[in-house]
């Protein structure tokens, strides 16, 4: 790609650094073991020393909790688990005073089958709302009336006996899909968005967008190849091309982004998986009328960090007119942890500093889940806490989503690792306890403090934090991109292998030296080892 200078006249989220927290598991402040949005604004100041720009809190909204928030019942108030909406305007106003953003996540693809919209719709074929979710008779023999599948098992469909139809969800049956091919259910869903607007919200994150519209004509979706990866879904067996992936989604998000720019510097991104995730991602976010940014699966699930990952997924995203601008995450809640993935046991402090190094190297934001500055490993939940419907229910096939979920250690010598009072919801995790914020903060080698560095480097520097970026080199061990702004160049040179790696011959070794880390020097590269050099 051609490198392009870009200038410092930049959005505040152009190239941010976004932590995100996981309201149940980052601190409880009223002793019954589930986080709360007081104990996120107790902890905030921990996140503001990181040097992160912005929070993303996952949803915290009024829900059954059937999957953890992910099933809204009120778009428009805080469940009690986490507090109240008084709590959250007093988070938004701490974090506005230590310099920090705050974006909320949405989910648009479905509510909870509690809502009251949903109520509404089951309970007549005429109301007003009785097409605000997907609604289709049955088949001649009874059967759902197409072949889609749910992410989380079984059928897309679901009878209710009240309407006599069938009612989509693509995710558990109690999370109708809702139906955004109606004008008024997105004129609701944007009063929605609008009432966290006017709350002071600085962003949203937009959960699952692409599984927000489906094919009106209930089209059957053809059968996926085998590709010898193991299948333990029918959802793995399809192409989801009619049950999701509409191309109407791109009309709403325009109206998303239409709203958003009344406010001012909104930063609105997606997240965005599945087939046609890149594709999709790109129409989402071209130009100046769509979203500001979209993340999707590239490293979270990958088994490996390989230079050839890297490149193939940044390389993507060229620095062009028109094009829009990456999001990257390693880890989240659905995810397992990085470190856990990526390397052998003995070697995570060495690949946690490198990972921390690659992270804000990259061109485009940097989303850090909460405990990735301490280097948390996935936890081992037993079955009978498991938590995660998904894991319950394909136990043991699925890797639950509960071990990156699990409450964040504050304290090492501290009943329930300073996070709680009570039993937390799900076990601390005593691998992760000597990984814990006080350990660390005593430590000035520690992952924490090494994240610190990395984050006030790329803040300082322009060529990181919005700078074009060429790949180099790209081979079995070596990663090499040349990041460019406003006349600053920077060399970013990664050895990713637990090996040494040779030194490229077309790099200089006396170039001034910004960072380094595992040892790694001018005409040294070893296993893990990381550099940045100022041209």
């Amino acid at each position: 790609m051609t490198p392009v200078t870009t200038t410092t006249d930049q959005p505040w989220w152009k190239g941010a650094v976004i932590y995100q927290i996981y309201p149940r598991s980052f601190q409880d402040s009223n002793g019954d073991g589930i986080g709360d949005l007081r104990g996120i604004t107790q902890r905030l100041e921990h996140v503001a020393r990181l040097g992160v720009d912005a929070i993303w809190i996952s949803p915290f909204f009024t829900s059954p909790m059937r999957d953890f928030g992910y099933d809204i019942a009120d778009y428009c108030d805080v469940d009690p688990i986490f507090g109240t909406l008084a709590d959250f305007d007093a988070l938004v106003a701490r974090a506005h005073e230590l310099g920090l953003k705050v974006t909320i996540d949405q989910v648009y693809a479905h509510t909870s089958d509690l809502h009251d919209w949903f109520a509404h719709s089951r309970a007549s074929r005429t109301g007003d709302k009785a097409d605000w979710f997907v609604w289709a008779d049955p088949r001649a023999d009874g059967t759902p009336p197409n072949n889609w599948q749910s992410v989380f098992g079984g059928p897309a469909w679901t009878w209710d006996a009240r309407r006599g139809q069938y009612y989509m969800h693509q995710f558990l049956s109690s999370q109708p899909q809702l139906n955004l091919h109606k004008l008024a259910v997105q004129d609701a869903l944007l009063a929605a968005m609008r009432f966290w607007l006017d709350r002071g919200v600085d962003g949203f994150r937009l959960d699952a967008l692409n599984h927000s519209m489906h094919d009106p004509q209930l089209r059957d979706n053809p059968p996926a190849p085998d590709t010898g990866k193991p299948r333990t879904r029918p959802f793995d067996f399809q192409i989801k091309r009619y049950s999701q992936s509409h191309p109407g989604v791109v009309d709403f998000i325009k109206r998303i982004r239409s709203l958003c720019d009344t406010y001012g510097a909104i930063f609105t991104v997606a997240e965005v998986g599945g087939d046609l995730s890149e594709a999709e991602m790109k129409a989402y976010t071209a130009g100046e009328s769509h979203l500001n940014s979209a993340y999707g699966f590239n490293f979270l699930y990958a088994d490996r960090l390989t230079p050839a990952l890297v490149a193939e997924t940044v390389d993507r995203w060229p620095d062009e007119p028109g094009m829009g601008w990456p999001s990257w995450a390693f880890e989240n809640h659905d995810a397992p942890r990085a470190l856990s993935r990526w390397c052998a046991p003995e070697d995570r402090p060495a690949f946690g500093r490198l990972k921390a190094m690659l992270l804000v190297a990259l061109r485009g934001n940097a989303i850090l889940y909460q405990g990735e500055e301490l280097g948390i490993t996935q936890v081992d939940i037993p079955f009978e806490r498991l938590q995660d419907p998904e894991a319950i229910a394909n136990w043991p096939l699925t890797l639950s989503r509960d071990g990156a979920r699990t409450p964040l250690p504050w304290s090492a010598d501290a009943a329930q690792a300073g996070f709680s009072d009570a039993q937390s919801w799900l076990p601390v995790g005593d691998e992760n306890l000597c990984r814990a914020v006080d350990a660390q903060e005593a430590d000035a080698n520690s992952l924490l403090n090494h994240t610190r560095a990395m984050l006030a480097l790329r803040k300082a520097n322009p060529a990181l934090r919005h700078g074009s970026m060429d790949m180099v080199i790209a081979d079995d061990q070596r990663l090499l991109f040349r990041r460019r702004a406003n006349g600053q160049s920077l060399l970013c040179l990664f050895n990713l292998s637990g090996e040494p790696a040779a030194w490229p011959d077309d790099v200089a070794p006396t170039n001034t030296v910004l960072s380094a880390v595992n040892g790694a020097a001018p005409g040294i590269l070893p296993p893990f080892g990381g550099l940045m050099i100022e041209e």
